[in-house]
């Protein structure tokens, strides 16, 4: 298990994390979230053990960060740090020996993945003469090929076109099945909320939200309703608590001030006799993250 106690870390007068604290553990995923300068890369700067909080801990296990502990670990950067003019399998043999992994079984796994993350190329290959996608694919394969524990990925899915974001998809969701322990971060919510079991967001080095996706979308209530009726715009702009209305392919999208709302708009719906569509759903986490961005400036 992964616990993150109360960690905080100035620079000067910025404070980059202000009392983060949470727990992920094995065969779970956490996606951590947030915009730009909110407190991520510090956050894994801090697991990685590449700088000290100022203040609380991070345990691996019980145990603090230390060489046995990173070697546990697999991180893929969101800034690619393989070496362009170097054969592909001579650089996975030597990260994944730094990671205590004896080079003839690294030798023995190597085609394994080049097949499984369908690598266009040979691992006799340099680096450079891959695209970039499949150029992912091996900084995914020296992630994961020595078996590590722990993952953390930074925004694995940069880049990516929908194949091979699928094919990582599918690799995090595997790794999981084999009881890794996992943190990601991406701005991509959609695939946040399909990936994460939770879910932690940070805003100036703030923790501003925490927990499970289904719960983290529930805080704020059944508030979005999707339409396809009778009832026309000017219809539904009569009825109180109604407080965004949008319109496609003949489907209004309706934010609500309250849930209880939704009662209204289903009786003056039935009251117009059939209906194709009336749905009440919670706000996605993509509506969430904008809605807790969006505070930052009010």
């Amino acid at each position: 298990m992964l616990e993150v106690n109360d960690i905080s870390k100035s620079f000067g007068t910025v404070k980059a994390l202000n009392a983060e604290s949470f727990q992920v553990q094995a065969g779970e995923i956490m996606g951590l979230i947030g915009q730009n300068g909110a407190g991520k890369t510090t956050t894994f700067r801090i697991l990685l053990g590449l700088m000290n909080p100022d203040h609380g801990n991070v345990l691996f296990d019980q145990k603090t960060v230390n060489d046995q502990v990173l070697n546990q670990i697999g991180y893929l950067p969101e800034e690619r740090g393989l070496f362009p003019k170097m054969r592909i399998e001579d650089q996975i043999l030597y990260l994944a020996e730094l990671k205590g992994q004896p080079r003839s079984i690294t030798k023995e796994k190597i085609d394994h993945y080049f097949e499984k993350f369908e690598i266009k190329g040979k691992k006799t290959d340099k680096l450079k003469s891959l695209s970039k996608g499949n150029q992912q694919k091996v900084q995914l394969i020296v992630t994961l090929i020595h078996e590590p524990k722990y993952l953390i990925f930074d925004e694995p899915f940069s880049g990516l076109d929908p194949v091979n974001a699928q094919i990582f998809r599918d690799a995090i969701l595997e790794e999981k099945q084999k009881g890794k322990c996992i943190i990601f971060s991406s701005h991509n919510m959609d695939n946040v909320e399909e990936l994460s079991d939770q879910v932690l967001m940070l805003r100036n080095g703030q923790t501003v939200l925490k927990g499970s996706v289904k719960d983290v979308r529930n805080q704020y209530g059944r508030i979005k309703v999707f339409l396809e009726s009778k009832l026309t715009r000017d219809d539904l702009l009569k009825i109180e608590g109604i407080k965004e209305i949008h319109e496609q392919n003949g489907v209004f999208e309706i934010t609500l001030t309250d849930p209880a709302v939704g009662k209204e708009i289903l009786s003056q719906v039935q009251a117009k006799g059939s209906f194709d569509q009336f749905s009440q759903k919670p706000l996605s986490l993509t509506e969430i993250f904008k809605l807790k961005a969006r505070e930052d400036h009010e």
